[in-house]
């Protein structure tokens, strides 16, 4: 899910286990806990394309980093209130807290057109920036008599990080949770990578109500058990709903006469309404949109394969990086730079045309002299000079139309 949701979910979680001690301190440390496995993104400028590509939602994302690191963070928070500079640690975590979050929001919009080198500086500044400010204000005494015990520390880290990467197990680009023993990567695809009418928002908005009351006041736990309970009940709506999904495309491809070995389906950005499917044949594969407030048969664009256009790439690190992280859901174009595209199709198409402009996730690669592969480029989403058209488009389709 988007940095926001995820802030969001530590936050309940801080608040679940500390509220009772620590009040509104513990969605603080909450959120903070809900944005650290995201900072894998920080490793960027030091990678390759397709070394970042394998490593996002990587080990940050597993059991194994939510049960060590919990442990290790949990300890180190609890010492840190113990410490006589708590007051001065806990300003600069503060001030790192707060750069994350608009550079993460800016990095998701616009991260394809920045240089990760820029970003990575921007963040360190933004950072230094807010410190020195906090720095400057009257210090707040830290309340030791308030402090939690190291077990209660130590299991908010160890369910902020576990939630974190179940919730984003339940998107199309899933979670390596088991790390580093295996690195299958787990996708539900039920929800959007960003829903913030149906999830994001009313959590907030529950998080709001419950960091009114004191943190003794019963009414505090209940708004933020109703939060977490309405999330929840969310997620299981949006299972409950791929698959009656599911059974849509899979009646339509029979009564259309649509051959296919496999398919898989997942709800367009921002809503679980508009849903999209990508189906696999012997040569090809079938593309499609279905909204709940469809009243016309489901129109199934295909798309061929290609694979050819990328011979004895059988171990090559890049295409088989590639092929792993789409599921082997992918096809190849020649683009008109002459450069291969791989198209990642579990995303699908914006208008089902099957040009270099019209896949959602979509990697540029170049044959080298040695007959291995590099990826140039990640492209995610529309081209700026078509955003406003896709969107409309989208919400268009959503309403049925």
């Amino acid at each position: 899910m988007d940095s926001v949701s995820q802030i969001v979910l530590g936050a309940a979680v801080g608040e679940a286990v500390l509220g009772k001690r620590l009040g509104n301190k513990a969605m603080f440390w909450g959120a903070v806990g809900g944005t650290i496995p995201d900072l894998d993104v920080i490793t960027k400028p030091f990678m390759s394309e397709v070394e970042s590509l394998a490593f996002h939602r990587g080990i940050s994302h597993s059991f194994f980093f939510a049960i060590i690191a919990g442990l290790l963070f949990g300890w180190l928070i609890y010492r840190l209130y113990e410490s006589p500079y708590s007051k001065l640690f806990l300003k600069a975590i503060l001030s790192l807290f707060l750069s994350c979050i608009p550079i993460s929001i800016t990095y998701f919009l616009f991260g394809n057109a920045w240089n990760p080198y820029i970003v990575f500086i921007v963040a360190i500044m933004v950072a230094g920036g807010l410190f020195s400010l906090i720095r400057k204000k009257e210090d707040v005494a830290v309340d030791l008599e308030s402090q939690a015990p190291l077990r209660s520390w130590q299991w908010m880290f160890v369910l902020a990080f576990g939630t974190h990467a179940l919730l984003d197990t339940f998107t199309m680009y899933g979670t390596q949770l088991l790390l580093p023993f295996s690195n299958y990567r787990a996708a539900i695809a039920s929800i959007s990578v960003a829903d913030p009418v149906f999830y994001t928002i009313p959590f907030i908005i529950f998080l709001v109500i419950t960091s009114r009351y004191k943190k003794n006041d019963s009414r505090r736990q209940f708004w933020n058990w109703v939060g977490i309970g309405f999330s929840c009940t969310y997620l299981m709506f949006t299972l409950w709903n791929k698959q009656r999904i599911n059974q849509v495309f899979e009646a339509q491809m029979v009564e259309q006469g649509i051959p296919y070995d496999r398919f898989i389906t997942g709800p367009t950005i921002f809503n679980n309404f508009l849903w999209g499917m990508t189906a696999e044949g012997q040569d090809a594969f079938y593309v499609a949109q279905y909204s709940v407030f469809d009243t016309s048969p489901i129109k199934f664009n295909r798309i061929e394969k290609q694979h050819h256009l990328l011979p004895n790439s059988e171990d090559d690190f890049t295409i088989k990086t590639l092929r792993w992280f789409s599921d082997d859901f992918y096809n190849v174009i020649t683009r008109s730079d002459g450069k291969l595209q791989v198209n990642d199709l579990r995303y699908g198409t914006f208008r089902g045309k099957g040009d270099e402009n019209d896949f959602i996730f979509r990697f540029v690669v170049e044959a080298q002299p040695d007959g291995s592969y590099e990826m140039e480029a990640t492209k995610g989403g529309p081209d700026d000079d078509v955003a406003n058209e896709i969107f409309v488009t989208l919400w268009n389709r959503i309403k049925g139309i």
